[in-house]
């Protein structure tokens, strides 16, 4: 199987441009990439104890 050059891109984008319309075409983009970030998330926490990483650690008792 052959590698996707450019002239290929162009069509594939071309093709993307007339099904769903310019003004989607980043909101598809969007909501490709947060799908994508949310699986390497759940990835690295399928092992883990389930916290999730986007909170923050409790805060340490200052030490005197």
């Amino acid at each position: 199987m052959g590698r996707l050059g450019l002239p290929e891109l162009l069509v594939i984008f071309v093709i993307l441009v007339l099904l769903f319309g310019a003004a989607k075409i980043p909101q598809l983009g969007r909501g490709l990439g947060e799908g994508i970030r949310n699986f390497r998330k759940g990835l690295r926490n399928a092992g883990g104890d389930g916290e999730d990483d986007d909170t923050p650690p409790p805060p340490s008792e200052p030490k005197s």
